[in-house]
């Protein structure tokens, strides 16, 4: 699916709603933007978290940094709140 849009004030882009329930993409949801090449590049937040944690997981074994990052917050909530 192609659409021509236009930027509006402040740089603002509305994405056609046939867009939007084609990804799912709902009122407040959160979007990733990158640069790749001479394209700007949309997708949702979650789903590039998805796709990181699994180049991480692939690149560094069996757990992912976020993976030990969540561990280590679990340490330190039971240090904190023992019991």
């Amino acid at each position: 699916m192609a659409r021509s849009l236009r930027i509006g004030a402040q740089g603002r882009l509305v994405l056609p709603s046939a867009m939007r329930r084609a990804l799912g993409i709902k009122q407040g949801d959160e979007l990733a933007a990158r640069i790749d090449g001479r394209r700007i590049v949309l997708e949702p937040r979650d789903e590039l978290l998805r796709r990181m944690q699994e180049e991480l997981r692939e690149a560094g074994g069996e757990r992912s940094l976020v993976d030990e990052l969540i561990a280590e917050r679990r340490r330190e909530a039971a240090r904190e709140h023992p019991g």
